[in-house]
């Protein structure tokens, strides 16, 4: 301590501090984890940093200066080393406390450090007071990870009040429910539908992505997300991406959103693009038993018929094409009221070739004679055949040999030798009436 007067060590050694009591002091000194004081007694008052702060890391020396005052209260008169134990962090927490105790009353929105993270909530600091804010009163959804909020400052209310118990709660979601119904107010007085408006993607599913339009979310459906085909939003939308969308829809407090702007229509140019007649490229999309689908672009898909893949017969697309192959077509038909568009990949092939006369007429005369044939066989030539060897042949070949053939060999030389007889007979009666 300086040198004093006797006047002055007089009136400090009559001089008497109390615990709990509150004293104003000069810093004297300041280490790495102490404070010194000259608090007017006989001995000075020492501040640890576990009583000055509740962070266990901090450097008291960039936080106080040689010749600061400040105010402490009294922890122990004598802390066993002749020195008056002082605490700076339990009197600045009373009077964080009498802060929120005037914030409970009066519903007053507090601002606040959230100095921890704990698994079941967040806890933050006024004046030293701990408040703690549990983790279903942080956010108006539902947060899985709360480590983001570590060292933010946030806004919150205090809706119970009980030092004595420690239990001080604040509430941050009712701030946010109030804020956004605010904000969706607002936005439903300023939008309609057919506007283009800017959001932030909030969350993505399978059939669709929420935006953010600042006061409410609106809903892209995934046929809406695209003039073409969107397969699976969550490979084509990122959470907090952000989305100029149009408003398709207001119903009550649910909005739809579409990224089919009309200007962006791609059947405006379909009429010049795909007239008949006109060759395009396209890729398979999806197949059915009668044929298959062809993206000709985002948006614009065409028919191609099973009876126009090919001049040969095709049971099924899926036998000639695969899905995602590109082709080549002939557009043979084009609708543009009903978006429909016929294609044809037969019109491309060179036409099957004509059978020759001569071969037609041979293929007729075959037809007209095998059934004559047939019946020639069955009619005629099976009684010639059959009738003919058993009832003509069979007797000529056992009757000639018994009835012609012997009768001709044994009776051929009497019959001649009667004739020779009967001739000469006449001629000799003729000589014997000449010679007489």
């Amino acid at each position: 301590m300086p040198d004093l007067s006797f006047e002055q060590m007089l009136e400090e050694s009559l001089k008497t501090i109390h615990n709990g009591e509150i004293v104003e002091g000069t810093v004297i000194d300041v280490k790495e984890d102490e404070i010194v004081l000259n608090i007017g007694y006989k001995a000075d008052g020492i501040i640890t940093r576990n009583e000055y702060t509740n962070d266990p890391n901090v450097d008291l020396r960039t936080l106080v200066q040689v010749n600061d005052t400040m105010e402490a209260k009294v922890l122990k008169v004598n802390d066993g080393d002749g020195q008056v134990q002082l605490t700076y962090k339990r009197l600045i927490a009373e009077k964080g406390n009498k802060r929120l105790e005037e914030a409970f009353n009066t519903q007053e929105v507090l601002t606040a450090p959230v100095v921890q993270v704990l698994s079941g909530g967040l806890s933050v600091v006024v004046d030293e007071a701990r408040v703690f804010i549990p983790a279903s009163l942080v956010s108006d959804t539902y947060e899985k990870n709360l480590e983001k909020y570590a060292g933010q400052e946030i806004e919150f209310v205090i809706t119970e009040f009980n030092p004595r118990r420690r239990r001080i709660i604040g509430d941050r979601k009712q701030l946010l429910v109030a804020k956004k119904a605010e904000m969706q107010r607002e936005l439903f007085e300023r939008i309609a539908v057919g506007d283009v408006v800017e959001g932030i993607v909030k969350n993505v599913t399978d059939f669709g992505a929420f935006v953010d339009l600042g006061g409410a979310d609106g809903l892209l459906h995934i046929s809406e997300m695209s003039w073409g085909h969107v397969e699976n939003p969550k490979k084509v939308f990122k959470v907090g991406e952000p989305l100029t969308v149009l408003i398709k829809d207001i119903n009550g407090d649910k909005i739809a959103l579409s990224l089919k702007f009309e200007d962006q229509n791609p059947w405006l140019t379909a009429g010049e693009k795909y007239a008949i007649g006109n060759i395009v490229q396209g890729k398979v999309a999806r197949m059915t038993d009668f044929g298959a689908f062809i993206e000709l672009e985002p948006g614009v898909d065409a028919l191609l018929h099973v009876s126009q893949i090919s001049h040969e017969h095709v049971d099924k697309p899926s036998d000639i094409l695969k899905t995602g192959q590109m082709i080549e077509a002939k557009v043979v038909d084009f609708n543009g009221t009903d978006h429909k568009i016929s294609l044809s990949m037969k019109a491309l092939e060179p036409a099957a070739p004509a059978p020759a006369p001569a071969a037609e007429a041979l293929a007729e005369e075959e037809a007209a004679e095998a059934p004559a044939e047939e019946t020639v066989a069955e009619v005629t030539e099976a009684p010639t055949e059959e009738a003919v060897s058993e009832e003509a042949e069979a007797p000529a070949e056992e009757a000639a040999p018994e009835e012609t053939e012997a009768p001709a060999e044994e009776a051929a030389p009497e019959e001649t030798e009667a004739a020779q007889e009967v001739a000469e007979a006449p001629a000799e009666e003729a000589k014997e009436e000449t010679a007489e």
